[in-house]
């Protein structure tokens, strides 16, 4: 069968992903390809040309597809060549040395700077005049490079997306950098007036001067230097000036030629002209519904819908528009920003800040669902917002809990069980099975993944999931990246060396290791270890910040999918007696909880309170703790022992109970569960627990790192004690060798697993008498600066964290 001819106008972006995705469902059987671009360069990433200005990129490994790649699949590439007129009766299109025929044709010709017609900007020829650039283009970037060596003062015009990336970018080459932007606050169709304030701060920390409400009249030579004119009657001189003033659709061909156009192509749902059949468009250029895109991620949506349309195949459903996504990638400032920023119809508005901090975070909802966002500074939830705001799910918690840094979880899938059309990277627009290509090709690292996929490389919110992804498909741990041994990425110390900077530095709280380890930038994916490794170190002189842990630690409770929360009183060996359980009966009937369940470890769960009830219901409860809800000693699981039990060895209740009250709320890598039995029938369970004891009628087996959840483990034979003192000094050792060598969230059993018991029982059991004395030493002050949270709480340090639900901390109106 005789191929048709599929003519591709425009070698960006959008045209590399229509024709990956034409590739993939066997559009070369079909189609023989022409592919004509402007530029001398072919389908490289524009979303990095700000790294590559700021010289965090190189240049040469922005290309999306290799010249082999298009050699593969029989696509004709031509660069350096301009379409100037479409004859869509006769289908063809004119160059400036041929007339190239076609059956078919997809326009992807982006978008152009839309640039003020000021006095001085353009020269007499209608060019650009010297020293002035856009930055669309990498031409734009490599002729701004090339000044670089002499000049020492930039001026950037626009305060949206790309004109701050342009400002940091020249910034980091060492330039003085001005900003310029003529409305009330940067980004001012992405962020309300109080996150344009914030972010106008944060560049600032950055020496980034930023003018607001500020009016550009003109640009003159002035000797050697430009002199920008302003509205107010002054002026800045500079060396260069960067025009970032926003972009428009680039419709003029298919203007000229007769094709529909409104502000941009008009298309309809499969991407078709609405004018001309057989002629479609995507990417920048286009227009659907009344609305322009100046967003990768739409283009990347329209580009699949049309490649099934070449094939005449449906798409699961057509083009409905994109949804309003812009992130920020300048190092220091994490920006994410989505949807309708300001409410239209009595919407409700849920919003924290700490300008100080540079942190804003703003959620608009319609009933349970999000429907805008803005996220300035580090959050740790930003991307499970945009998730529910992306598939359009009810809220599970409470809105709040969006905004502080608390934890919650969706039902999702992990990435190995994703399709692999599913977009890992949204900055590059990388799926899964770009990457698993990439580990295929033979990349032995994840930074090889990363380099060759891209996946990673732009705002690095989705490393996790491609870390993961690379770990499940090699089977092999990232070691030989010397960061994967840091205690928290952010700071290049091993968790011993850590230790002894904060120890010498005396540093006790997050934000002060921040200060000092971290050259002053937070990363709030980090806040959680460093507070539980603070609160290890420093106890009851650890300084507590607000946002530093999760929400089940702030408020001692563990959170519900439902946003309530639940309350489990410490009952210690599983003995209770009846005034416990009259006082549980009591609360329980008095605040009406919906549920009150017996949990594996031997105690009574009260589900379903409301942030507000939590310390009424503690006081009157009258019962210490459970320490449910966060990463440290949780419980001690016990059977009858010898008390009544005819085939207990073992006085296990006592022991249970001894061990619980000692090491109760003790701070922890991960939560410790521990079990007594009273003999080998092991009724405790305590062989699959992280600490098990176990009675042999010569004294007490000590077992380490078992588990009994997602995956099943028998522990390892720690040593044998010979008495209850000794079974407490042995499980001692261990909970605090375990806390200074474990990384944060490993379970005891992948830590013994990573170790090796031998190694274990060297470092506890044979160490030196010295060593034994300082764990010894050091377990002791723990035990010492143990306070019961609840009642602690009572006197809580940040009073609003048990506020309603519908109140908010730091309120900004």
């Amino acid at each position: 069968m005789k191929k048709e001819k599929l003519l591709i106008i425009g070698a960006g972006m959008a045209a590399v992903r229509f024709l990956e995705e034409l590739v993939e469902i066997g559009g070369t059987e079909r189609y023989q390809i022409t592919l004509l671009g402007k530029e001398s360069r072919v389908g490289y990433n524009r979303i990095l040309l700000s790294s590559v200005l700021a010289g965090e990129t190189e240049p040469q490994t922005i290309e999306l597809k290799s010249l082999q790649w298009f050699q593969e699949h029989g696509i004709v590439v031509r660069p350096c060549c301009e379409a100037l007129h479409i004859d869509p009766i006769q289908k063809r299109v004119w160059t400036e040395k041929e007339k190239i025929p076609y059956d078919k044709l997809l326009l992807a010709t982006g978008s152009v700077p839309s640039i003020p017609k000021l006095p001085g900007i353009f020269d007499q020829s209608g060019k650009l005049a010297q020293r002035i650039y856009t930055f669309r283009e990498i031409n734009d970037c490599n002729h701004i490079l090339k000044l670089l060596s002499d000049a020492k003062k930039a001026i950037v015009i626009g305060g949206g997306l790309l004109g701050i990336e342009a400002a940091y970018g020249l910034k980091k080459r060492g330039l003085q950098v001005s900003l310029v932007h003529l409305m009330g606050h940067l980004m001012e169709k992405q962020l309300d007036g109080m996150a344009g304030a914030i972010l106008k701060q944060e560049l600032e920390k950055l020496n980034i001067q930023v003018l607001i409400q500020t009016r550009t009249i003109g640009i003159e030579n002035k000797g050697n230097s430009l002199a920008i004119l302003f509205e107010n009657h002054k002026e800045a001189l500079a060396d260069l000036v960067v025009i970032a003033t926003g972009i428009e659709p680039n419709c003029l061909l298919a203007k000229n030629s007769g094709i529909a156009v409104n502000k941009g192509i008009l298309v309809d749902s499969r991407m078709e002209s609405i004018s001309h059949p057989g002629i479609f468009a995507i990417g920048e250029c286009i227009e659907f519904n009344g609305q322009t895109y100046g967003l990768v991620a739409a283009a990347w949506q329209q580009a699949a819908i049309a490649a099934r349309s070449f094939l005449g195949k449906t798409h699961t459903q057509g083009y409905n528009g994109s949804l309003p996504i812009a992130r920020l990638k300048v190092a220091g400032i994490d920006l994410l920003s989505f949807g309708r920023i300001e409410p239209e119809h009595g919407e409700e508005i849920v919003l924290y800040a700490e300008p100080n901090r540079g942190i804003y975070r703003k959620i608009v909802i319609n009933e349970k669902n999000i429907i805008g966002g803005i996220f300035l500074g580090p959050s740790s939830h930003a991307l499970e917002a945009l998730q529910f705001y992306e598939k359009s799910l009810p809220l599970t918690c409470a809105p709040k809990d969006l905004l502080t840094e608390g934890t919650f979880t969706t039902k999702e899938k992990p990435i190995e069980n994703k399709p692999e059309d599913f977009q890992v990277c949204n900055c590059n627009g990388v799926t899964k099975k770009e990457i698993l290509q990439a580990i295929q090709k033979g990349s032995s690292t994840l930074k090889e993944v990363m380099t060759i996929s891209r996946a990673g490389t732009g705002c690095g919110s989705c490393k996790g999931l491609v870390q993961r992804l690379f770990e499940k498909t090699t089977q092999k741990s990232i070691s030989d990246d010397p960061s994967i041994h840091y205690y928290v990425p952010c700071i290049p110390l091993r968790k011993r060396e850590l230790i002894e900077e904060i120890k010498k530095r005396q540093l006790r709280s997050v934000s002060a290791v921040f200060q000092q380890l971290a050259g002053g930038k937070e990363e709030a994916a980090c806040k959680p270890a460093l507070a539980s490794l603070l609160r290890t170190i420093w106890g009851k002189s650890y300084k507590e910040e607000p946002d530093a842990r999760f929400i089940n630690d702030r408020v001692h409770a563990n959170i519900q999918k439902d946003g309530t929360y639940s309350v489990v009183p410490r009952i210690y060996g599983g003995i209770t007696t009846p005034e416990q359980l009259r006082k549980i009966a009591d609360v329980s009937e008095k605040y009406k909880i919906p549920m009150i369940k017996i949990t594996g470890g031997q105690r009574i769960d009260m589900l379903g309170l409301k942030k507000e009830q939590l310390p009424l219901v503690w006081k009157e409860l009258g019962m210490n703790c459970g320490h449910a809800y966060t990463k440290a000693f949780r419980t001690c699981k016990t059977c009858v022992g010898i008390e009544f039990c005819r085939f207990g060895v073992g006085d296990s209740t006592k022991l249970g109970i001894a061990i619980e009250k000692r090491f109760q709320g003790i701070e922890a890598p991960a939560k410790l569960k521990l079990a007594v039995s009273g003999c080998s029938r092991n009724c405790a369970e305590a062989t699959v627990k992280d600490i098990g004891v176990v009675a042999i009628g010569t004294g007490w087996e000590i077992y380490i790192g078992g588990a009994a959840g997602s995956r099943v483990r028998a522990g390892d034979l720690l040593t044998i004690a010979k008495d209850h003192e000794e079974a407490l000094l042995c499980i001692g050792r261990f909970i605090q060798y375990y806390r200074e060598n474990a990384k944060y969230a490993e379970r005891s059993y992948s830590f013994v697993e990573r170790l090796g018991i031998e190694a274990i029982r060297t470092a506890i059991l044979s160490a030196p008498e010295a060593e034994k004395n300082r764990l010894d030493r050091e377990i002791e002050q723990a035990i010492a600066a143990y306070e019961d949270p609840w009642k602690a709480a009572q006197q809580e340090e940040f009073p609003y964290q048990f506020a309603s639900e519908t109140s908010c901390p730091n309120p900004i109106s």
